[in-house]
């Protein structure tokens, strides 16, 4: 019996540290850029309220539809009257002149069942009303791309971060293998009398520098990983390991800038603007067809029941039918309805300058965004073109060092030459991929 229990125990160790791993196996991540971005389009909370808010609209013009069809309703009402009303009569009918005679009218117990029908049969703010429910879906829908839009470019921005910055931990491991074995040499030396100690403690000056910088560095990714799974919608105890190479990303074509003054026509923004325009032009629409008169048709179905005895109340009915049209004309209201109408037009007139401002601010943008990127791609160049001089400069510098005919303060020149390089190099590569996402942006090439 004991070997059983301890079996059961193990048994469910096991399960249990399976079960585990399982999750923390979930929860590791390895992501391409593309992975991440179709990550974030599935769990980023602002990408879900949108699909939500696609799905009101959705019902939103079922709803609007229901208003016009067929509305059928039903009553059941039951009385008993404890006291039954009592009316005075004039005496005269019962040959009592100059008198009032009590007389009780009904019975005690009454019921009534009815159906009814309603129809619209004309209204001309239901036919507007079913037009402005479909744009304002297609409405909910564009706020949603847009919304998905501006997940993908903020995915990328912080993915390319992350890249930027393991590149330059990259960069800064490498130089910190050379320097720290410049510094062994060169320690190495003053021991055995071939250089002084100045010589040893500027390079360990540059040393210890680096060996910051990289441990800033290594926060900065922490805290950049973070945000990009902040952008993602993942949950910051979740483990996420980029795998996109910074020199696959450079070793695209680089595409040239084209100037395209009707770029505005694909952002989303733009066309955000064109279906509120036609929501307006409906509200105008709207307003319009309310001086036009209103029809209903009506059908109604009911069977009384009366009796002073409860046990044989439903015994027999008293039906009742009535079908009918009902016509309303609101033909003066105080000029309500001409201000409205005036101010739907005025509406109209707003969204049209939004239109024309938002046009010319995106002309702007992308002008800014080609040039900030024609500047950025010439800036990576001459970068690349100066990180290599320095490293260069640097290998001969440590050369002529190692062999006598330079001294410790060229190398240490050079090696200050190569870390300012470096990081202007960092520099002008984060520059270059988040000028080209913004410009990309800005001509709307990032649409989902």
């Amino acid at each position: 019996m004991k070997t059983k229990i301890y079996l059961i125990i193990l048994l469910l160790f096991f399960a249990g540290g399976m079960v585990q791993a399982q999750v923390t196996d979930s929860l590791n991540y390895k992501f391409s850029l593309k992975e991440a971005i179709d990550y974030a389009l599935n769990h980023q909370s602002a990408v879900l309220n949108a699909q939500i808010d696609e799905e009101i609209a959705k019902n939103d013009v079922k709803k609007t539809v229901g208003t016009g069809l067929p509305q059928v309703s039903t009553t059941f009402n039951f009385q008993d009257y404890l006291k039954v009303p009592t009316s005075l009569l004039p005496g005269e009918f019962f040959g009592q002149p100059g008198t009032q005679i009590p007389v009780k009218f009904g019975v005690k117990y009454n019921s009534s069942a009815g159906i009814e029908l309603n129809q619209l049969l004309f209204d001309g703010t239901y036919i507007v009303g079913l037009q402005a429910s479909k744009t304002y879906k297609e409405l909910s829908v564009r706020t949603s791309t847009r919304t998905k839009i501006e997940t993908v470019v903020a995915v990328t921005k912080a993915y390319y971060s992350v890249l930027v910055n393991k590149e330059q931990l990259t960069l800064i491991d490498a130089n910190l293998v050379q320097l720290t074995k410049s510094f062994n040499d060169t320690e190495a030396m003053f021991k055995n009398g071939f250089a002084e100690k100045i010589d040893a403690d500027r390079l360990l000056v540059l040393k210890n520098n680096l060996e910051t910088e990289r441990e800033n560095a290594t926060r900065s990714l922490s805290i950049n990983i973070d945000l990009l799974k902040f952008q993602m919608g993942m949950p910051v105890t979740a483990a996420l390991e980029p795998v996109d190479k910074i020199s696959e990303i450079r070793a695209q074509p680089i595409s040239a800038v084209v100037a395209d003054t009707s770029a505005y026509k694909a952002r989303i923004e733009y066309s955000l603007l064109e279906t509120q325009k036609k929501l307006n032009l409906l509200d105008v629409k709207r307003y319009k067809s309310t001086f036009l008169p209103t029809l209903k048709g009506f059908a109604s179905a009911t069977k009384s029941f009366q009796s002073d005895n409860f046990s044989n109340l439903y015994d027999q009915n008293y039906p009742t039918s009535v079908i009918g049209l009902t016509l309303s004309w609101n033909l003066i209201n105080g000029g309500q309805r001409i201000y409205q109408l005036r101010n739907a037009k005025l509406v109209v007139k707003q969204t049209e300058n939004q239109m024309q401002d938002l046009k010319n601010g995106i002309v702007n943008e992308i002008s800014t965004n080609q040039k900030l990127y024609a500047n950025s791609q010439r800036s990576l160049e001459n970068q690349e073109r100066n990180l290599k001089l320095a490293e260069e400069i640097l290998r001969v510098t440590r050369i002529k060092y190692e062999q006598g005919i330079g001294s410790s303060l060229e190398v240490t020149t050079a090696e200050t030459s190569q870390k300012e390089a470096q990081n202007n190099y960092i520099t002008a590569l984060y520059n270059l991929l988040i000028n080209k996402v913004d410009l990309d942006k800005a001509t709307g090439k990032i649409n989902y």
